[in-house]
């Protein structure tokens, strides 16, 4: 009898080191790494690194996610197309859930996108809609044509168009070709300014509105730079005075920029009202040094917000909160989006904007 309640004795304090083990080190709270897996995948596919915002916005979503428990894969391609379709490709493959795609050229991707259609994943257009394709279910962006009639108006204000000023001289650039946002904002701006091109208040000396003419493929800075010199050199060499450059994006305002700078302009003197998006640090740099006019604000953690809260609807198979079912038809469907909303941005509110909302601290931007 004394053996069996010896073995009894054993076990129990067995079973007791047991439980303990188990209750020791398997809280992730408390040892502060991220939330355990609830078994779900999610594929994020970003075009690049080479932007700012970009970066945010991959870093914002992938913390979101991971803290509601899903497994992340994170891809950027850098701009190359067919690395692109070949990271979503791996994603589905490697057993994505639901797929999250800010693309370098949608029509690229229809082939990888009816893949994913093929294995029941659902796919979020994030920030820029995909064309051509029946295989998205949501888009997640900011107004874009919104953003265009920020700029437009920006510089109908500053410019005291509405008070019948001018003639004042400009020159146009566009986004990317192959992205559907920069065809809207193109929209809108042009939807502000042409009747006042109409009128001989804006006059373009390079005649240079058409989109095909002031569109920048891949929004590059070496482009935009490139044109704007030979739009100085064409246009500019008999002293005629540059007021304005409308641009769509901050990395082509520095290409802009830099080609002022080559040839001879000067902040201060007889630099022109140069306008922008996205608020990237160093164009709110810019902005403060006078290099730069305005930008639109886009906050990226409003939109990694909304997009998050799609993929956990999807995944749990509810509705996502959507706030527009008529702009976006992508050529096969009208995509239902939710539209988040821009903010202008200069000198006078770059710290109502930037840095009380925490976006940047005061010494990020020198302040």
């Amino acid at each position: 009898m004394k053996s069996i309640k010896k073995i009894l004795a054993l076990l129990t304090a067995c079973l007791m080191m047991i439980a303990v083990a188990g209750c020791g080190g398997g809280n992730a709270a408390d040892s502060g790494t991220k939330a355990p897996s609830n078994g779900k995948r999610v594929g994020v596919a970003m075009p690049t690194q080479s932007s700012q915002r970009w970066i945010q916005d991959g870093a914002n979503m992938k913390q979101k996610l991971e803290a509601l428990g899903y497994e992340v894969d994170l891809q950027y391609a850098e701009d190359d197309v067919q690395a692109q379709v070949s990271q979503i490709e791996n994603m589905i493959t490697n057993g994505a859930n639901c797929l999250v795609v800010a693309s370098i050229d949608s029509s690229a991707l229809v082939n990888a996108l009816a893949q994913a259609k093929a294995h029941n994943v659902p796919v979020i257009a994030y920030d820029r809609l995909l064309m051509d394709t029946d295989s998205v279910s949501y888009y997640a962006t900011f107004d874009n044509k919104a953003v265009g009639t920020l700029i437009g108006k920006y510089v109908e204000e500053k410019l005291g168009l509405k008070e019948g000023k001018g003639p004042y001289n400009v020159e146009f650039f566009a986004g990317s070709p192959d992205d559907n946002n920069a065809h809207f904002l193109n929209d809108g701006v042009f939807e502000v300014l042409k009747p006042y091109i109409d009128k001989g208040q804006l006059v373009v000396p390079s005649g240079q509105t058409d989109f095909d003419t002031i569109c920048t493929l891949r929004w590059s800075q070496e482009t935009a730079q490139k044109r704007m010199e030979d739009v100085i050199s064409g246009y500019y060499t008999d002293g005629k005075k540059l007021d304005a450059v409308i641009s769509p994006f901050d990395g082509i305002s520095y290409g802009i920029a830099a080609a002022l700078e080559g040839a001879g302009y000067k902040v201060g003197t007889n630099w022109p009202l140069i306008t922008g998006q996205d608020a990237e640090l160093m164009a709110t740099k810019n902005i403060l040094s006078g290099k730069q006019t305005m930008t639109v604000f886009k906050d990226t953690r409003i939109l990694a917000d909304k997009c998050v809260t799609m993929v956990q609807a999807v995944l749990e198979g509810k509705q996502p909160e959507i706030n527009d079912t008529k702009s976006y038809d992508n050529h096969k469907l009208v995509v239902p989006s939710y539209l988040c909303t821009p903010v202008a941005v200069d000198k006078a509110n770059v710290k109502s904007a930037l840095i009380d909302t925490d976006y940047y601290k005061a010494s990020d931007v020198g302040l």
